[in-house]
C-alpha cells in the first residue's frame, strides 16, 4: 500500500495526466517551484510564482501533458516521479512522444503539503542529481 506522501503526489499526477493543472491545494502557500533543465529553467516561491513558473512554461506547448510511469518514495519527504511527455512545441512544432520525452518530478512533502516542486525535462539528470543514476528509470 502506498504511503500517504505517494497517494498526494499520485492525486496531483493523475489530474497533470488529464492536462489539468489549474487546482494546487496540494501545494504549501511558499512552496518552492524550480524547473532544473530544459530551455527555461527557472526558480519561483509560493503559489503565485508556481503559476507563473507553470504558465510560461506550459505556454510553449499545446496540448501538453504528462504520464506519470513510476513512483519512488525516496524518504520520509521526498518523492521522485519519472514521466512520459505528450504535447508538441508550439514554435519548433517537436512533438515530444515522438522524441520519447523522458522527464522526473521530485516532491517535497510535509504535513499534506507540497513544499518544494522540481520539474526535470532529462530524467537521466534527476537521477544523477538524486545518486540514482546506476539505477537506471527501469523503462
Amino acid at each position: 500500500m502506498p504511503s500517504a506522501n505517494v497517494e498526494l503526489v499520485q492525486s496531483i499526477c493523475e489530474a497533470w495526466e488529464r492536462g489539468d493543472y489549474s487546482s494546487a491545494p496540494w501545494a504549501h502557500a511558499e512552496i518552492e517551484f524550480v524547473i532544473a533543465d530544459g530551455p527555461s529553467p527557472g526558480h519561483w516561491t509560493g503559489l503565485t510564482g508556481m503559476a507563473e513558473g507553470w504558465r510560461d512554461f506550459l505556454g510553449a506547448w499545446e496540448e501538453h501533458h504528462q504520464e506519470a510511469e513510476e513512483y519512488r518514495e525516496l524518504d520520509e519527504v521526498r518523492v521522485l516521479v519519472l514521466f512520459r511527455g505528450h504535447g508538441r512545441g508550439k514554435t519548433s512544432g517537436l512533438d515530444l512522444a515522438q522524441a520519447r520525452a523522458l522527464g522526473a518530478g521530485l516532491f517535497h512533502v510535509r504535513a499534506g503539503r507540497v513544499t518544494r516542486f522540481v520539474v526535470y525535462l532529462d530524467q537521466a539528470r534527476a537521477l544523477a542529481d538524486l545518486g540514482l543514476a546506476s539505477e537506471g528509470s527501469g523503462l
